[in-house]
């Protein structure tokens, strides 16, 4: 009877040893245990796949280039200050050099509205109507290419940034730096705005500025200045 009673526990633990083993997850099922459901929209589809945010879009970078008129062009060199992409924000300084004689150089601090869950392409403030906005946006390739005008008229259209790899922006410039109080300037103005297409893979910057007592079309150019601090620690 001992004999017989020690066969059978031998038996049962080998069998929940066993079972023990059946029951032990391998590397392939945990990962895909703590694999992330895919992200999905309102309509229950799968969104596309998201482009890593803004690699050349950051606080403290810095974009140089110029603004154009039909007789001039000024240099200009946009320094970034804060960007958060989860509230659609950004902001930062904005200098142009050689506009006005009295100020060699004028820096305004600008606030952007980001294209996107918070902000339509239709501005719908700062005296402008869609005809305007339109206007403005077809000036920019990418706009015409992603059939972005057809798609802003749909009732409900919210353009998904981190999708692609244009972020459009209209940034409004709220005061000079670094004295807030000035508010007229002869022979220049910042109560306009500028129309923004930024492209994420190249650093670049585009623009067009617009207020209802000024030239059409100002063209703002502008390139991402490398950091060649952080390029020099990266490769040693």
């Amino acid at each position: 009877k001992k004999y017989g009673f020690f066969m059978w526990c031998s038996s049962c633990l080998e069998n929940k040893k066993k079972e023990k083993k059946r029951k032990m997850p391998s590397a392939a099922d945990e990962d895909l245990a703590t694999e992330e459901e895919p992200e999905k929209d309102g309509t229950g589809r799968r969104r596309p796949q998201l482009m890593p945010l803004c690699p050349t879009l950051y606080n403290g970078a810095v974009f140089r280039g110029s603004q154009s008129t039909e007789e001039n062009k000024y240099t200009v060199e946009v320094c970034i200050k804060h960007v958060d992409w989860d509230t659609s924000f950004v902001c930062g300084d904005l200098t142009i050099h050689g506009l006005t004689c009295q100020y060699p150089s004028l820096t305004t601090f600008f606030e952007a509205d980001v294209v996107g869950e918070k902000h339509h392409f239709f501005t719908g403030k700062w005296d402008t109507d869609k005809e305007t906005d339109l206007l403005h946006w077809r000036r920019f390739p990418s706009f015409v290419q992603q059939g972005l005008e057809a798609k802003a008229e749909e009732l409900g259209f919210v353009y998904d940034f981190r999708c692609e790899d244009y972020v459009y922006m209209r940034w409004k410039e709220h005061f000079l730096v670094p004295d807030p109080k000035i508010q007229d300037i002869g022979g220049a103005s910042f109560a306009g705005f500028y129309y923004i297409c930024f492209c994420r893979r190249s650093g670049t910057i585009s623009g067009f500025y617009y207020h209802a007592a000024s030239e059409l079309f100002q063209s703002l150019q502008l390139s991402l200045v490398p950091n060649r601090t952080l390029a020099t620690f990266e490769f040693r």
